[in-house]
């Protein structure tokens, strides 16, 4: 039941009910809901102003903001492992690769360089999650250093291991005679009695007593420099460049298997075991030349002997006999 307001009638002296008619009604009416509706505006900014109300728009870009901020904190997982693995390759290169080819370590300055200096991350600055962006983006300059570093030193290792095998195949390291084909070894390198003038003189090589026509093989590889007999003494005789600094002679042939300029393999037959030259018997002298100087070629028989035949040959060699040239 509605309520009945009244008012006080002065001229009689009583209350009397108020009749504002359908008019006044209808207006109250629209007043009320004019001012719940602003009421209801207000309010409804007033809550998108602040946090406790969202838009299903802003939702989703929260959402989406957590998911990147999760993706970032797995990239940035994934970055530290990848960093771990680069920094054992670098002390597997420093510490054994280089050590091996006998390179220089790299500074871990020089596998870091480049990073001081100006701000280069100002640009990532000012946003909400900027310490993130900034910490991940370091971490992949600094992984982008690592891998160029370890690139070019791998390039470095692999042209190292390439003059290394190289190096490896060109030094001369088997007896230039075979075994079963020597007399013996007649005369080793030092101080020996000249088989002409019977008087001590520096003997610069070694002498192998075989046949006549015995093969003589390349201790290494290399290019045949000289294959003639324009030299005092040696009569015809072949020398190889072996490269690095290293030159083998073979002198006192008989005759040659190869010609000046022909590159030769180690174990290829070069020539024949001769008399020629300043030579008492047949035999072959051979010499070994590092950056042009003479050096005892038993220092090079690796690879062709066992220890016991090396002993021998070391004794043998060391015994101050008569060279046969």
């Amino acid at each position: 039941m509605a309520k009945v307001k009244y008012f006080y009638d002065p001229e009689t002296l009583s209350y009397r009910p108020i009749d504002g008619g359908k008019t006044l009604k209808v207006s109250n009416f629209f007043l009320f809901l004019i001012s719940s509706l602003l009421f209801g505006v207000f309010t409804l900014f007033g809550l998108l102003s602040t946090d406790f109300l969202n838009t299903p728009k802003e939702l989703l870009l929260e959402r989406e903001l957590n998911n990147y901020e999760f993706q970032f904190e797995l990239l940035s997982q994934r970055l530290q492992q990848m960093e771990n693995v680069m920094e054992n390759i670098e002390n597997r290169d420093n510490e054994i690769y280089r050590n091996y080819f006998e390179a220089n370590p790299i500074p871990q300055e020089q596998r870091r360089a480049g990073f001081g200096g100006v701000n280069r991350y100002k640009n990532l600055e000012g946003f909400g999650n900027s310490d993130q962006i900034i910490a991940t983006t370091k971490k992949i300059d600094i992984l982008s250093r690592m891998l160029v570093v370890q690139s070019n030193s791998l390039d470095e290792i692999q042209a190292l291991a390439e003059k290394k095998e190289e190096l490896l195949a060109a030094i001369p390291t088997i007896q230039p005679i075979k075994k079963e084909d020597l007399k013996r070894m007649a005369s080793g390198y030092g101080w020996r009695t000249d088989p002409f003038t019977k008087k001590r003189r520096k003997h610069y090589g070694m002498d192998f007593s075989a046949k006549t026509g015995t093969p003589v093989y390349a201790t290494g590889d290399g290019i045949v420099k000289r294959a003639d007999n324009r030299s005092s003494g040696y009569g015809r005789h072949i020398r190889i460049d072996h490269g690095f600094g290293y030159v083998s002679l073979y002198a006192h042939l008989s005759k040659y298997n190869v010609k000046r300029g022909q590159k030769v393999k180690r174990g290829e037959i070069i020539g024949y075991v001769g008399n020629t030259g300043r030579s008492v018997a047949p035999h072959l002298h051979y010499e070994i030349f590092k950056d042009k100087n003479k050096i005892n070629p038993l220092n090079f028989y690796i690879d062709s002997m066992s220890p016991a035949e090396f002993d021998a040959i070391v004794n043998q060699a060391s015994e101050e006999n008569q060279s046969l040239d």
